[in-house]
């Protein structure tokens, strides 16, 4: 019998309207289970773990994310797949975290949630979790796992954890992952893209559970004040995100170079991402952005927000040389991004690390 393990962290999914005041409040995850009968018909044997107290997704923390990955560790042996109950609002953190700390994964850790509460009669909910249970037990001909890495299920499509990012906070179709084919797609079958799913059968499993959160974001807009960005660029971090325009494009003012350059020289890392949802930052193409890669800022191509977050955590954690660093960032590790270059080399070796 396929053996699952539901984490159950929080997040709407588990949340019932009180009579009283009319204000959404958690409850335990068997009330959950009474409101999903279906979950009686799956031939799994389901083991569910809480959280005390229940966490609200704007309150994760990377904390919380070691606690989740120690969790999966504690019990990787015991169990075929991992389905994590989670806030949609920071569900995208939390799973490209999750992917970077779990290296050699050769099970499916798979998020879900809802946008409704799961006693609503509308309700998202259901559907996600039942979806999320039969993706996580999913298994090729061979017994080994279909889908062996971090992902989310929403809405009938299965993301790359650390391609996604909420998008809607409106409508049940929450995320989207437009630099990245979908996983899997759920409609009267469940269909697997099998050509966009990471496999690591030579990996060996391991946790990593050091993150360092020494990380500012300069995001840019026409007009930004030379007080606003030194405040950033000299603030006490080790690492900053500059969210820039296009293709990875910044304003030329000398003043607003200089700040970054003195940046890099006092040792912090600049990593160069988009603002753009679709596409990726291609340093040197346009004039705007060549100074950016003489003066040593790292290019993030098509990382997500989310992504580039959790991976400059994990690599500060590590300990490693800004070099290092810098080199890492711009390799695909986990499958978070697309620069053709050294793509698959990582994938299957655990010398970096």
């Amino acid at each position: 019998m396929t053996r699952i393990l539901i984490i159950y962290t929080g997040g709407t999914i588990g949340m019932v309207n009180d009579s009283g005041s009319g204000v959404l409040k958690p409850l335990d995850f068997g009330q959950i289970l009474e409101n999903v009968p279906e979950l009686n018909r799956l031939n799994y044997q389901i083991t569910v773990h809480s959280f005390h107290p229940i966490i609200d997704s704007s309150n994760m923390t990377p904390e919380i994310w070691v606690d989740l990955a120690e969790k999966i560790e504690e019990r990787y042996d015991e169990f075929d797949g991992f389905v994590i109950l989670h806030g949609s609002d920071t569900m995208a953190f939390t799973a490209s975290a999750l992917s970077f700390m779990l290296e050699g994964l050769n099970k499916p850790v798979v998020f879900t949630g809802s946008q409704l509460p799961i006693g609503q009669i509308r309700t998202d909910a259901k559907e996600n979790l039942i979806t999320a249970l039969e993706i996580a037990s999913a298994k090729l001909p061979d017994g080994k796992a279909r889908v062996p890495e971090v992902c989310i299920y929403f809405d009938f499509q299965l993301f790359r954890g650390n391609r996604s990012f909420k998008y809607n906070s409106a409508k049940f179709e929450a995320f989207r992952s437009p630099n990245y084919p979908v996983l899997a797609e759920a409609g009267v079958h469940l269909r697997f893209n099998d050509a966009s799913i990471r496999t690591c059968d030579d990996c060996v499993f391991k946790v990593h559970k050091r993150l360092n959160n020494a990380i500012a974001v300069l995001k840019l807009y026409p007009g930004i004040s030379r007080q606003a960005v030194e405040a950033i660029v000299h603030s006490d971090t080790r690492a900053i995100i500059m969210e820039t325009f296009g293709a990875g494009n910044t304003t030329t003012d000398q003043w607003f170079l200089d700040c970054l350059h003195i940046a890099i020289k006092s040792g912090k890392i600049i990593l160069d991402i988009s603002q753009c949802k679709v596409g990726m930052v291609e340093l040197g193409r346009y004039e705007t952005s060549r100074e950016l890669k003489n003066m040593g800022v790292v290019n993030g191509y098509d990382m997500t927000y989310e992504a580039a977050v959790t991976k400059l955590m994990f690599l500060l954690g590590r300990g490693f040389t800004n070099d290092r660093i810098a080199q890492l960032l711009e390799t695909n590790l986990r499958g978070e991004l697309s620069n053709n270059v050294n793509n698959t080399l990582y994938l299957k070796r655990n010398t970096l690390y």
